[in-house]
């Protein structure tokens, strides 16, 4: 598809598309770099926009290709293919409550529903499944399986969740990381999962047996800043949830916090937008 083909997409759903072309990076000795491509949502004194962004050579290489719409939506599912077609990225642009956004893909989605679907951790779907919701049910932010707020899904409990009410946190924000913006969770509980040990060299944390074993190689290392991490704990919410871009939303049993699957989707690295 052509861009200015692509442009008319974006404005068949009410939104803009902007085509950034930037020069491309050289290394220090003028050797030319290839940058590649990025999603990103712009602003200007018209509001949002959607920004692609890349030098002459790789917008040229990739080949843009618009999948699937929904125009009442204002989602339309967009494939990007590489130049010789082995890789094949997929964006989910559209709006959310308040604001656009645009979500990398995981998996061979073909259909603004299936990539909405692709999106939802395997503990939704599966409530999805207990509460015999049907595709128009399933995709809104409110049901009797999950709320859902952003990239967060909120799943309520089949059965009560004991909770120590000296472990409750309150006011506490979740984020995905990466310079996003967090929710901020009325009362937040953590429990299980499994202790790693973080610092600077280690951000993702390392295991106990990692941290023995390293110990053991380099005494020295016991000596460094060390913070002790929950990896992959149980986490649930109850209360009011709110974001600035998002309508606040209030729980009233605890339900366990999950976020999106858009992590997993390798054209992650491809999008320069952050809520």
């Amino acid at each position: 598809m052509k861009l200015e083909h692509l442009e008319r997409a974006f404005t068949s759903i009410g939104a803009r598309l902007h085509v950034e072309v930037r020069p491309p990076a050289r290394r220090w000795d003028g050797a030319v770099m290839s940058t590649g491509y990025s999603l990103d949502i712009g602003h200007d004194r018209h509001g949002q926009f959607f920004a692609l962004r890349g030098d002459d050579t790789s917008l040229a290489e990739a080949e843009f290709s618009l999948l699937n719409k929904q125009k009442d939506d204002r989602h339309l599912l967009l494939l990007v293919k590489n130049e010789d077609g082995k890789r094949k990225d997929r964006f989910l642009c559209g709006h959310d409550e308040r604001e656009w956004f645009v979500a990398a893909i995981p998996g061979p989605a073909s259909t603004v529903v299936q990539a909405k679907e692709a999106l939802k951790p395997a503990p939704v779907r599966q409530a999805q499944a207990r509460k015999s919701l049907n595709a128009r049910q399933a995709n809104t932010r409110h049901n009797t399986a999950f709320r859902r707020q952003g990239e967060w899904f909120f799943v309520p409990m089949d059965k009560p969740l004991a909770v120590d009410p000296k472990l409750i946190l309150r006011h506490e924000p979740i984020s995905r990381g990466g310079g996003s913006k967090p929710h901020l969770v009325e009362q937040l509980y953590r429990t299980g999962g499994e202790v790693v040990y973080v610092n600077r060299q280690h951000p993702r944390g390392i295991t106990q047996a990692q941290y023995n074993k390293l110990i053991q190689r380099n005494p020295a290392a016991k000596k460094l800043i060390w913070q002790t991490m929950r990896r992959n704990p149980g986490v649930y919410a109850r209360g009011a949830v709110r974001h600035p871009d998002h309508e606040t939303i209030v729980l009233h049993d605890w339900c366990r916090v999950l976020m999106n699957e858009e992590h997993l989707a390798p054209s992650r690295r491809n999008l320069a937008f952050l809520d």
